[in-house]
């Protein structure tokens, strides 16, 4: 490559050319290093600014414009490549937990391509619905459990856009709703590493029973984890077909009660300590059974339900199901409190990463923009994760008098692979006779800690 990455990069990043011709894969790893070293809005104009002595020479400003709006490439093997390299952290003999939402970003202008108006799941309360006029982003993220973090981190690979009817009606396409955007993400996934085993996690707007009865036909590789609805329609499952009875078999065997109604018949609950958000323990009381859930022109989805109850009552009821009957109730509940992980994930990439800042306007721009600066979240943990095992230092929280650290959270993480990009991108490209190196090191470390900080 042209440009000079940091060692732990170069290796990681060179596998993105795929998708790339070189002279706009050399423009776009330019760009990269810009999104990472950019602090505020990651606008491309102000992305060269920051990278000046880099690309000055290396082309017309326009070139580097043209790479998210006209240049011929295409996420698709982008995102292939990425899942491959989160997927490398996931033991191969355990299931691959991936947590499916969608998240919601402010976009004004008049001519924005996909712009609709939105629910904020920020802003909002079950008594109140605030709006926003913006873009929905529906996300696939795998968790992945990193040394120096206590919980596991949700890293993006699969991005779609969720697009109006108006918009759909425009360009003649069929109308999807955003559950159903996320189908294609997951079966991508299971069609690019059919050895693997994944785990879906979706809140209650992906409780559907259509997405149910797919991962119940795809059993063998894809189990999912949701909320269920206390008055669900549920059913034994139907029985066998008798000798010498005529006609078809039945669908669906005796309707059992609402889940409901199960809790408030029950004595006696189960009392456990279970894993909960923030990688907390938690007593809670459970119920819980197996059952076939029905719907009309989607048959029989056989899952297990449980009925949780906080002890502490901090927080509310709710009702689980699993797609695998053969899970534990313990373990629905825990595989359903790592979901967390993807909404920690928005704040970050919002707050740190620009998400909700480009101003973009054409079609190509939009879809490129927002879906490369989500998974630069993946790309900056992946990076540092190569740097902590050659340095292991760097995975001890850094520590103040004022304040103490128990762990590393993703501000530090991007602070050190900013310093990185910083000492031997920048600075090795701009100083190519080594002045740097002249400097004294304190001082050398004061003017990179001045640079690398997040925030």
């Amino acid at each position: 490559m042209a440009l000079t990455l940091p060692k732990a990069a170069e290796p990681l990043l060179s596998g993105f050319s795929i998708a790339f011709t070189r002279p706009t894969f050399q423009r776009a790893m330019l760009l990269l290093v810009g999104f990472v070293l950019t602090q505020g809005r990651r606008t491309i104009t102000r992305t060269l600014w920051t990278t000046r002595t880099l690309w000055k020479g290396c082309g017309h400003f326009s070139d580097y414009h043209r790479v998210l709006c006209r240049a011929r490439w295409s996420l698709w093997p982008l995102g292939k490549v990425l899942s491959g390299l989160v997927l490398e952290l996931v033991p191969q003999d355990q299931p691959v937990v991936c947590g499916v939402d969608d998240t919601a970003t402010q976009h004004r202008g008049e001519h924005v391509y996909g712009k609709g108006r939105h629910r904020d799941a920020c802003r909002s309360t079950r008594t109140f619905k605030a709006w926003v006029w913006g873009h929905r982003w529906v996300v696939l993220a795998i968790n992945v459990k990193f040394a120096f973090a206590p919980r596991p981190w949700a890293l993006p690979v699969l991005v779609a856009l969720y697009r109006s009817k108006q918009t759909n009606e425009q360009e003649k396409r069929r109308h999807k709703p955003a559950i159903a955007l996320a189908r294609p993400l997951i079966a991508k996934l299971m069609r690019w590493f059919p050895q693997r085993r994944f785990i879906l996690l979706g809140d209650g707007g992906y409780a559907s029973h259509g997405l149910a009865a797919f991962c119940h036909r795809h059993r063998r590789h894809l189990t999912l984890v949701s909320l269920l609805h206390p008055r669900a329609c549920l059913y034994q499952p139907p029985p066998p077909l008798r000798k010498g009875q005529m006609g078809r078999r039945r669908i669906r065997g005796a309707k059992m009660p609402h889940p409901e109604d199960v809790v408030a018949a029950t004595a006696t609950r189960t009392r456990a300590k279970v894993s909960w958000y923030g990688g907390k323990d938690r007593r809670v009381e459970l119920v819980s059974q197996t059952a076939h859930w029905y719907k009309a022109t989607e048959g029989l989805v056989p899952i297990r339900w449980v009925f949780v109850h906080d002890v502490q009552g901090t927080h509310e009821d709710r009702y689980f199901y699993c797609t695998d009957p053969t899970k534990t109730a313990r373990q629905i509940i825990q595989l359903y409190t790592a979901r967390w992980s993807i909404e920690v994930t928005f704040q970050e990439v919002r707050q740190h990463l620009g998400f909700a800042s480009p101003r973009n306007r054409k079609d190509k721009s939009v879809l490129r923009t927002g879906a490369c600066l989500l998974c630069l979240f993946s790309v900056v943990c992946l990076i540092f994760g190569k740097m902590a095992h050659a340095k292991p230092s760097l995975t001890k929280p850094p520590q103040c008098q004022w304040y103490v650290k128990t762990h590393l959270t993703f501000t530090d993480v991007l602070a050190s692979v900013r310093r990185q990009f910083w000492k031997e991108t920048v600075f090795s490209e701009a100083l190519p006779h080594g002045d740097l190196e002249k400097l004294p090191t304190k001082l050398l470390d004061i003017l990179l800690d001045q640079l690398a900080p997040a925030a």
